[in-house]
């Protein structure tokens, strides 16, 4: 059984849906953000960066896993799927798991910060992670010119990615003229396990219709960019 302590981010999606993807029974822990919980000394013995999500392993055990990458990896490889054995094939989800990790999340999340949750507005900040946000995009729409997937196959490589790009809107990051990129979040949308996996540990509002969950949503971020 594992265990997954995690909070509604495109972070915490990414473990989720590989979760619901491979079909591996979980526990879900919501952890309160804004509570800082994730900086309690129960939670660093599980994650000494304190952050979510992380994922223990009660078959393995009890054996902690954090960073989303190495949990997706991990979960793959005990199901023996969405990860390819061949040396090839493995190098290419890497590699597009990887532009994810450090790319796309790094550069969404900082438009985020600057465009939503700091009270004075940087514009050349912004506009700097806006701008960055938008070419990755596009390195990803031209991929997807050419192929169905990311790498190959589905894989936790398409998930990575799909769980930040899905956001684009709430990072004021445009998404015109990305066609292969819309009809590949469209794709992945339409999985009925990634569509759950989105839902945990609790369904999002619509932020961007309802404006006063919006507001109160980057308050509470400011906190928690505070600590």
């Amino acid at each position: 059984m594992i265990e997954l302590y995690t909070s509604s981010t495109p972070n915490g999606w990414k473990a989720s849906a590989t979760l619901e993807e491979l079909e591996i029974p979980y526990n879900v822990h919501a952890i309160n953000l804004s509570n800082q919980t994730q900086k309690e000394n129960w939670f660093l013995e599980l994650n000494p960066n304190g952050r979510i999500p992380v994922i223990v392993d009660t078959d393995n055990d009890n054996f902690a896993v954090f960073e989303t990458g190495a949990i997706m990896v991990y979960l793959a490889e005990q199901s023996g799927r969405l990860l390819p054995t061949d040396v090839k094939g493995r190098s290419l989800v890497m590699q597009w798991l990887m532009f994810q990790m450090g790319g796309i999340g790094p550069m969404m999340g900082q438009a985020n910060v600057f465009y939503r949750y700091m009270p004075e507005k940087i514009q050349p900040a912004i506009e700097r992670y806006q701008n960055e946000s938008r070419r990755l995009l596009e390195v990803l729409d031209r991929r997807l010119a050419d192929n169905e997937w990311l790498a190959g196959d589905f894989s936790i490589a398409d998930i990575a990615n799909w769980c930040w790009a899905r956001t684009y809107k709430w990072s004021g990051v445009s998404a015109d003229g990305l066609p292969h990129l819309k009809r590949w979040r469209d794709a992945i949308r339409n999985r009925p396990a990634c569509q759950r996996g989105v839902e945990v540990p609790q369904p999002l509002v619509n932020m961007e219709k309802d404006k006063q969950a919006a507001a109160e949503f980057s308050k509470n971020a400011q906190t928690i960019l505070q600590r």
